[in-house]
């Protein structure tokens, strides 16, 4: 139905972690139509387009989406088509929900002459165990699914929240705007008893950006409602997307593919043509702290602390860390990591501007660490995975060449970027995904040393 109605899907991801259930379709990082154009042009017709913006303020991030939802829907035009606009945000809510959506809503009636009739909160990320019930979110934490207002994810510094409700979390984040009587639902019994038909159904009583939950738990419930879109579209309905990662496949039409493996990473099959590699770790979570204490307990990594509370203060250690790095990178991998305390600011927004400033220091190291030519680079983190990409390997352009994981943990493929980033593999893995091992288990596979599927 998308190729014959030649529809384009542009997704506004706000860090490079929304990725991790597609393969085959391009992301990048530079806010120009000609980027987008690239790639779109490929057979997915799926552009990611890495705004970062859950690391900035309000305003800032509203900005960003304006001018990526501007680039899109010209590209579309220039095309002779249409472009689906899909915001991509965290599966645990935090992110600049509101502030985003109404960002998308001003180009849509600048460019279209009306708003959108309905806009879909699909928070499902299913591969990590985060999935909607009865309009409750759920994440899997500690072998159990937890209400996601009760998990640490709900505490975050700079985007808190108190529902797991999705109809109470729109009228929390709406500041009392927006009643959560005025949010629509579409159950698990709509789409599962009613298919793409009642979906349809439901979304043809959409007016005025009404917002809709949309309950989830196996992939057959997201390609209804996707269905159910594509139909309603075609009558004339228009909609926009919130979702976690797992509603990009199923909008997209994607088939899944199994995870990658030396043979998928490496041409001549694996191992690694020489060299070691590099793991950055950002990412402070409780999760993310327990798999760093694995992948060190593993042995065979050298480790090279970044000190955090010296970077906020403002003095220069990033200089001296990187020297650190690129030696012992000429001896074997290297893990480079933040310190485990965290550091807030007085608000949101402080807590926000001290992510970036360490996530700037972390991103000049991996930059200078080019030098050692590492054969591999991971990054931890969402901000960090962002901005080493952007800044340290200067990467404008990449394709997602799959996981290594079922739906979770991209491996990019850099084609527009740094001189010394081509060809090195660059895997990109959020902060609240996987088990205890499951770094180490990244490190084995892309060193050749894990090779089932």
């Amino acid at each position: 139905m998308r190729a014959a109605d030649g529809l384009l899907l542009g997704v506004l991801d706000d860090d490079p972690t929304g990725s991790q259930a597609v393969h085959g379709v391009q992301v990048v990082t530079a806010l120009e139509e000609e980027a987008y154009a690239a790639a779109l042009a490929g057979p997915a017709a799926t552009c990611f387009v890495l705004t970062n913006t859950r690391s900035l303020d309000e305003p800032a991030a509203a900005g960003v989406n304006v001018r990526a939802a501007r680039g899109l829907v010209s590209v579309a035009e220039r095309r002779g088509t249409r472009v689906q606009l899909l915001s991509r945000s965290d599966s645990t809510l935090r992110g600049h929900v509101m502030a985003e959506v109404a960002a998308l809503e001003s180009v849509r009636r600048a460019t279209a002459g009306r708003g959108y009739d309905g806009v879909l909160l699909v928070p499902a990320f299913l591969e990590a165990g985060r999935l909607t019930a009865g309009d409750i979110h759920w994440a899997r934490a500690g072998g159990r699914l937890v209400p996601v207002g009760e998990t640490e994810f709900a505490r975050d510094a700079a985007f808190g929240y108190r529902a797991s409700n999705l109809r109470d979390f729109v009228a929390e984040k709406s500041g009392g705007t927006i009643r959560r009587d005025d949010v629509a639902s579409i159950g698990l019994a709509d789409i599962r008893l009613g298919g793409p038909e009642r979906v349809r159904e439901l979304l043809a009583g959409a007016r005025d950006g009404r917002w809709v939950v949309v309950n989830a738990t196996e992939y057959s419930d997201l390609e209804a409602v996707a269905a159910g879109v594509l139909i309603a579209e075609r009558a004339g309905s228009s909609f926009l997307f919130r979702t976690g990662p797992s509603f990009v496949r199923a909008l997209a039409g994607m088939d899944p593919r199994a995870p990658l493996r030396s043979a998928d990473i490496w041409p001549a099959g694996g191992p690694p043509p020489g060299g070691h590699g590099l793991v950055v770790v950002g990412s402070h979570v409780g999760q993310t702290s327990r798999q760093l204490a694995a992948l060190r307990a593993r042995g065979g990594i050298a480790s090279v602390e970044l000190d955090v509370p010296a970077v906020v203060a403002g003095r220069e250690v990033a200089a001296d860390t990187a020297r650190q790095v690129i030696a012992a990178l000429h001896d074997g991998d290297v893990l480079l990591y933040t310190s485990r305390a965290v550091a807030t600011g007085t608000d949101g927004a402080g807590s926000l501007a001290i992510a970036r400033t360490v996530s700037a220091a972390l991103s000049r190291i991996a930059g200078q660490a080019l030098a050692a030519r590492p054969a591999w680079i991971v990054a931890k983190g969402g901000i960090t995975s962002h901005d080493i990409a952007q800044q340290g390997l200067g990467i404008r352009r990449a394709e997602v060449a799959g996981q290594l994981f079922p739906g979770v943990i991209s491996l990019l493929r850099p084609l527009d970027a740094a001189p010394g980033a081509i060809g090195v593999p660059y895997v990109v893995f959020a902060g609240n995904v996987g088990d205890d091992e499951t770094l180490a288990d990244v490190v084995s596979i892309l060193n050749g040393e894990r090779d089932e599927r």
